[in-house]
């Protein structure tokens, strides 16, 4: 578990510092962004993808930097490919103390345009992977009392008109978190869970044209994030800071979105 704080003043109990943390979906985005603020934290970390030649220069720019990273290719849809991962990541860190369940997929579609294989795909690598990655580190997360942040979506707990079986697949990841939460208890491993608005990806730039470049992380006046903010919460969440948190979801969503009172 954490280490000593590392510079910057910040207190014992928000380092991450040696956390052997496991990130799927680790190639881009909001998983590469958790991996390099781990990582320069001083976590060492495991990281996969679905295609090696992506997640592999993410782990070479992590070790430039200094920091220790090691990089897999991983299909969270197939629990073989998973088992696999976790075993390995945890004899290259030497157990596992934290893992981040972030590798998901989407698209828009109106319900009935979802064929039955594409719901399929979405729910399997949102959800089954979530739950494949869960089950394969159960065991080395209670030999180190360690921790799991789970990725889903403000949409999981609000609905996702033209994303269904986005937000089906995120409520279920929502739900999960509290079940695991409860049953792992014992074994000292807290669950929680961030479900993120809006957020500057390369995703929602492709879906909407909005970049990083766009948002002003001062404003307060907004409703789109940025994955550095994401990956501050997820080291909050896997930090001692957070010891008396379990079965929660965070919901960084910007300014709320109020109904307005008629007449006011």
């Amino acid at each position: 578990m954490p280490g000593p704080p590392v510079s910057g003043g910040m207190s014992d109990s928000f380092s991450v510092r040696g956390l052997r943390t496991l990130i799927t979906g680790a190639s881009s985005g909001i998983g590469r962004t958790i991996a390099e603020e781990f990582a320069s934290a001083g976590a060492p970390v495991a990281i996969c993808s679905r295609e090696a030649e992506h997640v592999a220069p993410v782990a070479e720019s992590i070790r430039t930097d200094g920091g220790e990273a090691h990089a897999y290719q991983c299909d969270v849809r197939e629990k073989d490919a998973v088992d696999r991962f976790v075993s390995e990541a945890a004899d290259a860190l030497g157990g596992v103390d934290c893992l981040v369940n972030n590798a998901g997929a989407s698209f828009v579609a109106g319900f009935e345009d979802i064929s039955t294989n594409g719901w399929e795909t979405i729910v399997e690598t949102n959800l089954t992977g979530t739950r494949h990655c869960c089950h394969a580190a159960a065991a080395a997360l209670a030999d180190s009392s360690g921790c799991v942040v789970n990725l889903a979506s403000a949409g999981g707990e609000a609905g996702a008109p033209y994303m269904s079986h986005y937000g089906a697949a995120k409520a279920g990841v929502i739900n999960l978190t509290a079940s695991l939460a409860d049953e792992w208890a014992a074994d000292g491993v807290r669950v929680n869970c961030i479900a993120p608005g809006y957020v500057a990806t390369p995703g929602l730039e492709s879906q909407m044209g909005i970049s990083a470049e766009d948002v002003d992380r001062s404003s307060i006046d907004r409703q789109i994030g940025l994955p550095e903010e994401i990956a501050d919460v997820t080291r909050f969440l896997a930090s001692d800071a957070a010891s008396y948190l379990t079965g929660e979801t965070i919901v960084p969503r910007g300014k709320p979105d109020l109904v307005e009172v008629p007449g006011a």
